[in-house]
């Protein structure tokens, strides 16, 4: 708005036209894509801009002016990109716009929620006195939005059922001491962290594995060290996370987070199993191995090389947490901490930076110099197993990858957008040390994964392949009188109760036309009309609205269902194909409760 208002509200000045006040700002701001002002209404409550740029890029292009927001209707105006004009309270010398942007995706034109003008909805918020805006980094969920996440919480459902894991959770909150496992660690430094009513110190949970490895412990005799459970323990969880941190594309201060774990199996079997977990995943949501990767690497692998180099134990954690910034501070800054922070000398810190360019596991083996080991072994029999499980062309080695937290001990995984557009995807790897520091008499052999809904969704933007998610309802009951709505609402409780959803027309029906508009507004599939005559009869007229085509007859696409045999109403639409795509609530339910439906 600081470099858009002031040059409208100059031409503005002059006494130019609303639709030249716009162009002029565009054109003086340079922005991409746009080329001459094609058309413009004599009244000026629209106007057009030809599109240079493909309109999947509009949204980058709508980034580019700042004085202009998504509003609440996406045309499909092929290359025209328009933009409708109206005021927002936002003075009388600045003209404030929003855009309709047009952004195709598979299946047409998506509508996108309206966002107010910046300066109105600051002056809304001067009046209230509260901030319309969530807190930074955090997010609002709309009924789309929740739609999209429902549908993503599916797919993490049916993958951790297919592979036979069982769900758990825990509180958000935390003891903070949980989290302070070994100093160094980035994620102590991002908590969201206080003392309660009662002095404790406590933090709402960053991540999710030490909340597992305290529940585990819960299930372990003292005497022996052993769980009281049948091993493996294969579970699973969608938690919230909160990480006061940097926000960015596909990265905010509290997301969602699909971890898979598996305890109890020290073999590299549980890796391949969640590796496979995770392919399993991109491809229910669409993604190919043309769009993502795997990199995979072992900290068993890089233990062995600083071991030989002569470094202790004790600084193998440290010296993970400063090789996994290579990507961030380069190969300079990570020698120079590697010297300051771990104590290595400049020659060990060179050759590990080196190595850790290799392109394959072998090269790698050879310039660390343990070809022969039993962990670069054990890494080449992941990559054999993944050979035969048939997802070979997921994996890649990458010895970079050690991953930040210090917990990890052996593999260790990371998914990345292969266009290189997006940060991690997801990431994971075995920690069998954690527990013992927590009080655990032995070891316990841990891996799992994280997967963070922010950048997944980001990751199916990019890639094309968001779904069409549109509100749907089985039936809109519509009353013809006022005195028909509570025989409405009779009928609307039977369809529940043969497991339709039902949603119940909020005015009495005499205009049939409005109630038709409600159900398409609304994604019914059909509608019943709960009439006088139909009623006496004992009857209530139905009509499909989605089931067939334009081509079908009328007569065929309604009927006249018993009241007594509203259980069986599917059997009065044959062929209809909301038969066949109808979702129960009930199925809808086990499918979030990951059970077979």
């Amino acid at each position: 708005l600081s470099r858009f208002l002031p040059w409208v509200a100059f031409l503005r000045g002059e006494g130019r036209k609303p639709q030249d006040l716009i162009s002029r700002a565009m054109h003086r701001l340079e922005v991409p894509g746009i080329i001459p002002l094609c058309e413009g209404n004599s009244v000026a409550k629209w106007i057009k801009f030809r599109d240079a740029s493909s309109l999947g890029q509009s949204p980058s292009v709508l980034s580019k002016l700042p004085g202009l927001r998504a509003s609440a209707l996406a045309q499909n105006t092929g290359t025209v990109l328009t933009f409708k004009l109206s005021r927002f309270g936002c003075g009388p010398a600045a003209l404030c716009a929003t855009a309709l942007v047009v952004q195709r995706s598979r299946k047409g034109a998506r509508k996108q929620r309206p966002l107010v003008c910046s300066r109105a909805k600051k002056a809304e918020e001067s009046r209230t006195g509260i901030d319309l805006d969530p807190p930074a980094g955090t997010r609002d969920f709309f009924p789309e939005d929740m739609r999209l996440q429902r549908w993503l919480y599916s797919r993490f459902y049916e993958v951790a059922a297919l592979y036979g894991f069982e769900e758990y959770d825990a509180p958000v909150l935390e003891n903070e001491e949980l989290y302070k496992r070994k100093a160094g660690e980035e994620i102590t430094e991002q908590m969201y962290n206080f003392k309660d009513k009662e002095g404790n110190a406590v933090t709402l949970r960053p991540e999710m594995t030490p909340s597992l490895a305290r529940m585990v412990l819960q299930l372990m005799r003292a005497e022996t060290g052993a769980i009281a459970a049948v091993l493996p323990l294969k579970w699973f969880a969608v938690p919230q996370c909160w990480r006061f941190e940097t926000t960015q594309r596909g990265r905010k201060r509290e997301h969602y987070q699909w971890n898979m774990d598996i305890i109890g199996v020290p073999s590299i079997f549980a890796e391949v199993e969640l590796l496979s977990a995770v392919v399993t995943f991109f491809e229910k949501v669409g993604i190919t191995s043309q769009d993502v990767g795997l990199k995979v690497n072992s900290r068993k692998v890089l233990g062995a090389v600083l071991k030989k180099a002569g470094v202790p134990d004790e600084s193998f954690a440290s010296a993970c947490v400063v090789i996994d910034k290579l990507d961030k501070i380069g190969a300079e800054a990570v020698q120079k901490e590697l010297a300051d922070k771990v104590g290595l000398s400049a020659d060990v810190s060179d050759r590990i930076v080196k190595a850790t360019g290799a392109k394959t596991l072998d090269e790698f083996a050879a310039l660390a110099g343990v070809g022969d080991s039993e962990e670069v072994k054990e890494l080449r029999m992941l990559f054999d197993l993944a050979a035969d499980y048939g997802f070979a062309d997921w994996l890649q080695f990458d010895a970079s990858v050690v991953r930040g937290l210090a917990y990890y001990t052996g593999v260790v995984f990371e998914g990345f957008d292969k266009a290189g557009v997006l940060r991690a995807i997801c990431g994971g790897g075995r920690y069998d040390k954690l527990l013992q520091l927590y009080g655990s008499k032995k070891e316990v052999p841990c891996v799992g994964f994280g997967f963070g809904d922010c950048v997944l969704v980001e990751l199916l933007k990019e890639k094309k392949v968001m779904p069409e998610l549109p509100a749907k309802v089985d039936y809109v009951v519509a009353g013809y009188k006022l005195d028909m709505m509570g025989k409405a609402m009779s009928v609307a409780r039977s369809l529940r109760l043969a497991g339709k959803s039902v949603d119940v027309y909020p005015e009495a029906a005499k205009k049939v036309k409005k109630a038709f508009k409600y159900a398409d507004r609304v994604g019914a599939n059909r509608i019943a009309f709960v009439a006088p005559d139909e009623w006496e009869n004992g009857l209530v007229r139905i009509k499909d609205l989605r089931g067939f085509t334009a081509e079908t007859s009328d007569d065929q696409k309604q009927a006249d269902v018993p009241l007594t045999d509203l259980a069986n109403v599917d059997s009065y639409f044959p062929g209809s194909s909301v038969n066949a795509m109808a979702l129960s609530i009930a199925d809808a339910a086990c499918m979030r409760n990951a059970r077979p439906c």
